[in-house]
């Protein structure tokens, strides 16, 4: 899926996003994978100081989670950086 219409998908609310496609999202948006901790995989961005913690649960991600991703490109002016074509 195209990057900007995933992020238009989470910004309308969507709770059905695997997490496949939310790892995409952030690496779009400049999130790189830290470290992982059990089930956590933990991403930075080095335009934001927040942390985004998100979890494979059956393939999807935790609906506040998405939600906490989007608090952050909010707070932080975040951008997508690259497009797929």
């Amino acid at each position: 899926m195209r990057d900007e219409k995933l992020y238009l998908k989470v910004l309308s609310g969507s709770k059905n996003v695997t997490f496949i496609d939310f790892v995409k999202l952030l690496n779009a948006f400049g999130f790189y994978l830290d470290r992982i901790k059990g089930s956590h995989h933990i991403f930075k961005n080095k335009n934001a100081p927040e942390l985004i913690n998100i979890q494979n649960v059956n393939g999807k991600v935790k609906p506040y989670q998405i939600k906490q991703f989007l608090a952050v490109v909010e707070n932080n002016n975040l951008r997508l950086e690259k497009t797929n074509e």
